[in-house]
């Protein structure tokens, strides 16, 4: 007669390849960021914001959803070899930093003479943000500006802000990377999470909007884009205002 456990080493090890398969598939959807930066930057030299902007806004949309579902299923756990952690930081530098400030500095929008060094100062001072081992506080704040300088050329692009407000904007941000004032990360912060959710919503449908029909889109879909920012400015200067939790 068989045992009714002969089966079960078959059995788990299906197991663990279906999650390290899962894991994998995590992995891959991170590593598809790089890809979508590539076609963003391809776009900006065939001299197409708009293009470029809808390719960083996918890869934007990658980042949000892959590590809620990697902690969700345990990657770090099945798949212990391969620093999701580091991989997410390559590509983030790619398309947080480096591709903005090259949009940026191609579509001219800072003023005549400013470009070259204002895409300097965007992805030296960034450096600082993905070294810095303190980068987040234990409620999940950012420290500092958080270098999502594709948001910033977002703003630039969408918003038509003149040159030298792009120009003053670049500078402070650039120097708030080094202040310990905190920024709110919209998806992980507990505190307000509903309403930061919904602004988060609110902003990210906007902002499809208004990129996906540029130049012809309403300009009254500016107003939510500004209010959804305004209250995720607003936790978290509250944050910085209330300072670090008692240990």
């Amino acid at each position: 007669m068989d045992s009714p456990f002969a089966d079960r080493p078959l059995a788990e090890q299906a197991a663990r390849t279906a999650k390290q398969g899962a894991a994998w598939a995590v992995h891959t959807l991170t590593a598809s960021g790089a890809l979508l930066g590539m076609l963003s930057l391809l776009e900006v030299f065939r001299y197409d914001p708009r293009a470029a902007m809808l390719w960083l806004g996918a890869a934007l949309a990658v980042d949000g959803l892959d590590g809620p579902i990697a902690r969700r299923i345990g990657v770090r756990d099945i798949l212990p070899r391969v620093d999701g952690a580091a991989l997410d930081l390559i590509i983030d530098y790619l398309t947080y930093v480096l591709v903005p400030a090259l949009f940026i500095y191609w579509f001219e929008l800072l003023p005549p003479g400013w470009g070259l060094y204002g895409a300097g100062w965007i992805v030296v001072t960034s450096l600082y943000c993905f070294a810095n081992v303190d980068m987040k506080t234990t409620d999940n704040y950012f420290v500092g500006f958080p270098a999502i300088w594709n948001v910033v050329a977002l703003y630039f692009f969408v918003l038509g802000s003149p040159r030298w407000v792009n120009a003053a904007v670049t500078v402070a941000l650039g120097v708030l990377t080094f202040v310990p004032i905190k920024f709110i990360h919209p998806l992980r912060v507990r505190e307000s999470h509903t309403t930061s959710w919904l602004a988060t919503a609110v902003w990210a449908v906007s902002s499809f909007v208004l990129v996906f029909f540029y130049p012809r889109a309403p300009y009254w879909m500016t107003w939510p884009l500004i209010a959804a920012s305004a209250w995720l400015a607003f936790v978290s200067l509250r944050r910085t205002l209330r300072g670090e939790p008692a240990a």
